[in-house]
């Protein structure tokens, strides 16, 4: 396994999962909720940073490995399944959001392992529809994990309605890779 700083920076986001979600089941008289909340935001939106940080820098540094194409984006939804698992159990998301969006990453993630033993990995890669549905989603988390009243919080409100929208691209986005995977079946 190659060490460098782009799978370091991988590295960092998984070991923030258990940090991030330990936050949550601290004793209210260690901490109080408001700044579970923000520490936690932070938490996730650095490990969002560093997501593309580090695949910018393994491209720009020529540092693009096996082991980090198989481990960052193993990071990123274990990040993001932790923070919906989270945000469900805390009442400030809907459990059908967490359910689209993990069993979709699910499901691309077995369907670009399949294509990829068939050594046609490119017809799934990552396209703009991709992008807009994590952005909207990264955004949404971020948001709820700040916020945590459900009627006075715009946090709650607008977190939802992004979560909402990312849901919407989540699944155009696997009708999309299925589309471009069954061409290849043809």
């Amino acid at each position: 396994m190659p060490w460098n700083i782009p799978i370091l920076l991988t590295w960092m986001r998984v070991l923030l999962i258990p940090v991030f979600t330990i936050l949550f089941y601290l004793p209210n008289t260690w901490i109080q909720l408001q700044t579970v909340n923000w520490t936690a935001a932070i938490i996730f939106a650095l490990a969002a940073i560093t997501d593309w940080f580090d695949g910018f820098l393994a491209r720009r540094w020529k540092q693009t490995s096996d082991f980090g194409a198989f481990l960052d984006p193993v990071a990123d939804k274990l990040m993001v399944a932790v923070a919906l698992l989270l945000l469900v159990s805390l009442g400030r998301t809907y459990a059908i959001f967490a359910m689209i969006i993990i069993g979709r990453e699910i499901t691309i993630s077995a369907l670009r392992e399949w294509m990829a033993q068939m050594g046609k990995r490119g017809s799934v890669a990552v396209a703009t529809i991709g992008k807009f549905k994590t952005t909207a989603q990264m955004i949404a988390i971020f948001l709820l994990l700040i916020g945590t009243d459900k009627y006075n919080d715009p946090f709650y409100l607008i977190g939802n309605i992004l979560m909402f929208i990312a849901s919407v691209l989540t699944i155009w986005s696997m009708c999309y890779y299925l589309k471009m995977a069954w061409k290849e079946f043809k």
